[in-house]
């Protein structure tokens, strides 16, 4: 049977997008057919590198071969580890464990080396964690009521210590002043734990962390003292606290969280399927007890446009706090 010209063009088309289409599904079957670096943009320690890690151990235990590893590139508040993921290839072997400085820097820093919105393709969260807003024991201010108060009968006095200028602790703040119609003297200290320090030695008078497992300690002693836990609801670590919200400012919320991201353009089987995996790991009861230990609550996104449309909606609410305190980038 002689094949018109027409149908012979037909039939080649056929193959040759046959043939294209062809090695991108192999190449996604196959991933990862080498070793997944995840960075971990902070110090060792927190809610983040601790979700890298177990990611990480559980691929392992999966496959019965390592998959992934997890490193961490601290500095400049988190920018030092997302550029290197921002900058990769994107071919899903570089991955970035990021907590909520992804949505928070943008607010402090003029020259980002990065978008947090471009040049990502977020995967899923992994985790919340509420801060808890403390106070020294020796202001005369038992409850978030009368700490405000004390605040608009001092204005300008009372200094309050962060973890840096523009990080969660610091935008959770400047959203409590905003909200309670007072004025305080922003510190800012490099890290959370020498802020809590700062706290402990009486140089400053209130602070913002998420570290449950270094505050609650110092809670039990007497060292410090809770005025609430920054969450919409209350947290299992601490069930005698109440919100902000029920403590005297309705409506206020500000938690930090991570979540696992690829750099932008990387394939989209390949975010699904790390989707599908990660959320599997996360959802387990020894990833939920693991990470309960430091205060933290596992939260995954149903998919990887949802945790886009929360970062989204996370940087816009600290812009406009930002905008509102008068905070302008560095």
């Amino acid at each position: 049977m002689r094949l018109s010209l027409g149908s012979t063009l037909l039939i080649l088309t056929a193959l040759l997008v046959q043939a294209v289409a062809l090695p991108e599904a192999s190449a996604a079957d196959a991933y990862p057919n080498r070793i997944i670096r995840i960075i971990a943009p902070t110090a060792p320690g927190g809610g983040s590198t601790v979700s890298a890690r177990l990611i990480a151990e559980e691929m392992a235990k999966r496959a019965g071969r390592q998959v992934a590893v997890v490193e961490n590139r601290p500095g400049a508040g988190t920018r030092i580890g997302s550029e290197i993921v921002a900058k990769a290839p994107p071919d899903g072997y570089t991955l970035l464990m990021s907590p909520s400085t992804l949505a928070t820097n943008p607010t402090g820093f003029r020259n980002m080396p990065y978008d947090a919105l471009r040049d990502f393709a977020p995967i899923t969260q992994t985790l919340v964690v509420p801060n808890l807003i403390v106070v020294h024991p020796s202001l005369p201010a038992k409850s978030l009521k009368e700490f405000i108060a004390l605040a608009k009968a001092r204005p300008g006095d009372v200094l309050y210590a962060s973890a840096g200028y523009a990080t969660n602790p610091h935008l959770t703040l400047e959203l409590l002043m905003s909200m309670a119609q007072v004025r305080m003297i922003h510190v800012p200290y490099q890290g959370g734990a020498p802020s809590i320090i700062a706290l402990l030695s009486g140089e400053v008078a209130i602070t913002a962390s998420s570290s449950m497992s270094l505050l609650i300690p110092h809670l039990r002693a007497g060292r410090l003292r809770a005025l609430g836990v920054t969450s919409a609801a209350r947290s299992p670590a601490l069930p005698d606290v109440p919100t902000i919200a029920e403590a005297g400012l309705p409506g206020y919320e500000s938690i930090q969280w991570a979540g696992l991201l690829a750099p932008a353009k990387t394939p989209r089987e390949i975010i699904e399927k790390l989707h599908k995996e990660v959320v599997s790991i996360m959802q387990t009861p020894e990833a939920r007890e693991r990470l309960a230990k430091l205060g933290n609550d596992v939260v995954t996104s149903a998919s990887p446009e949802e945790f886009f449309a929360f970062i989204k909606a996370e940087t816009v609410k600290w812009a406009n706090v930002a905008k509102a305190a008068g905070i302008k980038p560095e």
